[in-house]
């Protein structure tokens, strides 16, 4: 205030006085004055000086008073919107909070019901777990069983690759006999004496015809000549079981001797079997004798032709093939 109260002086002293140049200005390059006076111009001077930019302060202040009016207003604008999002986040907050709320519950009642499934989950998983280890000991069983089975249609398999083997050489014996049969029976007609193969065996089919006279079991000289021939070649092939079936047709008969047909065949065979062995020295191993009388006709009794037919013996030459026999027996 001191200062303010010498500059306004200074001033009037100043302008009473015309020679001094006013505040602010330039001091002139000539100026001269007293030394009192000096002193008091060069106060003054430096009051201007500080007034000058007290004023140009001022100045900057008004503006930034301004500024910060400014900036208040908006700043107050913000505040009013951020009181606004306050409120309507506070609302967010309480509806959050009642969400939050509501999931905390359901979080529990879940976890109530995971906890009750896990449970269950692993009741069922032991129980599924020991069905699993029975249905693991049911399917090794099977497998096992499959094995055995596969084991056992091996050893099958391969039997029946023997068993084949085995028929197909029976098949060779029996085809190598009829053969020589052929060739050693050639001298007898058809109707007296036939050779055929049937089932893997040798069938030499002779006509009572050949053999025997009718109603009697006595072998005809032919019917023995062609035994004979018969006879070397089965000793010869020892390798074969002979079966002598005689056969009759449909005719009734009855004698002394033989009540029926039936009796005839069977007297019939059995008298080729005395002669192989008693004859020929065949091993009666080898031998069997039966009768079929008329049941067992190659044709139909109706006629002379079919009844002539079916009066025969047949030598039924099968194979001694004792492995075969074996196999089939199992």
């Amino acid at each position: 205030m001191r200062h303010l109260f010498v500059f306004f002086g200074l001033v009037f002293l100043f302008n009473s006085c015309g020679n001094i140049y006013k505040c602010g200005e330039d001091r002139p390059e000539r100026f001269a004055a007293g030394n009192r006076l000096m002193e008091v111009v060069n106060e003054r001077d430096e009051l201007c000086q500080r007034i000058g930019g007290y004023e140009e302060e001022n100045v900057l202040l008004r503006d930034s008073v301004e500024k910060l009016n400014d900036n208040l207003i908006s700043l107050y604008g913000v505040n009013q919107k951020l009181n606004s999002e306050i409120v309507d986040l506070k609302e967010a907050n309480g509806k959050l909070f009642d969400e939050n709320q509501a999931l905390t519950k359901e979080q529990i009642e879940l976890q109530k019901k995971y906890s009750n499934l896990f449970t269950d989950s692993y009741t069922q998983g032991h129980l599924f777990n020991e069905r699993l280890k029975v249905k693991e000991q049911q399917l090794a069983d099977k497998e096992r069983m499959l094995l055995e089975k596969e084991s056992l249609l091996l050893e099958r398999e391969a039997a029946i690759r023997d068993l084949k083997a085995q028929i197909a050489q029976r098949d060779s014996i029996a085809k190598r006999l009829d053969e020589l049969l052929r060739k050693a029976l050639l001298g007898f007609n058809s109707d007296e004496l036939t050779v055929e193969i049937k089932n893997g065996k040798v069938y030499v089919s002779m006509s009572d015809k050949l053999l025997f006279k009718s109603g009697s079991a006595n072998v005809e000289s032919k019917g023995k000549e062609a035994i004979s021939i018969l006879a070397k070649v089965l000793n010869s092939n020892a390798d074969f079981d002979i079966l002598v079936e005689g056969h009759t047709d449909n005719v009734p008969i009855k004698t002394a001797v033989y009540k029926d047909n039936w009796d005839l065949s069977v007297a019939r065979a059995t008298s080729i079997v005395r002669i192989l062995t008693s004859d020929y020295a065949m091993d009666p191993i080898r031998l069997t004798a039966s009768g079929k009388g008329e049941f067992s006709p190659r044709a139909s009794n109706d006629d002379a032709q079919g009844r002539a037919s079916n009066r025969r013996t047949e030598i039924v030459l099968s194979p001694r093939l004792e492995e075969l026999m074996e196999m089939l027996s199992k």
